[in-house]
């Protein structure tokens, strides 16, 4: 063999290296989910100054993501949820109801939605199938604006009808939390996650106005998101220019 048909050779080799390199790097960076999840969502305020597993009720989710780097998702997603709790559930020191909320026995119940857009921060690539390792835990944060419809009563007539109120509102909220996804194929992807949203009001349970003898007003009103969910992963792998202009190269 010449020498100028061994850097013939040893160029196009280089070149489809190049290729595949160029294509392999790029999956890494250029893939979505698309999802749905199930779980509960739980209310934290002034009739559960704690959270509480009792009060979770079910949940629904969707979501989308889009991987910008190995470590970086966005994702966009929507929650529909229940909420209640009742001052009857809430356990004082000596393991009855304390003395406040046992005199106002109030409880609230309704509904929230959820539009939020979070950043999620993983901490393994899950998506490289060549690696043993098929899961990745991840944190998150983002900003959300909710929706919430609730009614407040209570069971104790001598506070009068003041405190049996009702209605809807919008609001915005911080999420944030933690999760754990788990690659089943290359396509199908199984996840498990524990969320917090910091609502920015007080009145989810429309009793942050009330008597300051009755009620804390400095205390803002917090909503939780847990639950699983399966996702599917699209993967988008870009050529280079003349392979686009010529797809007979491709053959």
């Amino acid at each position: 063999m010449t020498n100028s048909t061994f850097n013939t050779a040893l160029l196009v080799c280089l070149v489809q290296a190049g290729s595949v390199c160029f294509c392999a790097s790029a999956s890494a960076q250029n893939t979505s989910e698309l999802g749905i999840g199930i779980g509960a969502t739980n209310y934290r305020g002034e009739i559960s100054p704690e959270y509480q597993l009792q009060n979770s009720r079910p949940a629904f989710t969707v979501f989308y993501r889009k991987d910008v780097s190995v470590p970086i998702t966005l994702r966009g997603g929507f929650t529909a949820g229940l909420l209640r709790a009742a001052d009857d559930n809430v356990s004082g020191t000596n393991g009855g109801v304390p003395p406040l909320l046992a005199y106002r026995r109030a409880n609230t119940k309704g509904s929230v939605l959820e539009a939020s857009a979070v950043v999620e921060y993983n901490f393994l690539d899950y998506h490289y199938r060549t690696d043993k390792i098929h899961f990745t835990p991840y944190l998150f944060a983002g900003v959300a604006a909710f929706y919430a419809n609730t009614s407040t009563v209570t069971n104790n007539a001598q506070l009068g009808n003041d405190f049996n109120r009702d209605g809807a509102m919008l609001g915005f909220s911080i999420p944030a939390g933690a999760g754990l996804k788990y690659a089943l194929s290359e396509h199908l992807n199984l996840g498990l996650e524990v969320g917090v949203r910091k609502a920015f009001t007080d009145q989810l349970d429309h009793l942050g106005d009330q008597d300051p003898l009755l009620v804390n007003p400095h205390d803002q009103d917090w909503y939780y998101y847990s639950g699983l969910s399966l996702s599917y992963t699209f993967y988008k792998i870009p050529c280079p220019s003349q392979y686009k202009k010529n797809k007979k190269l491709l053959k």
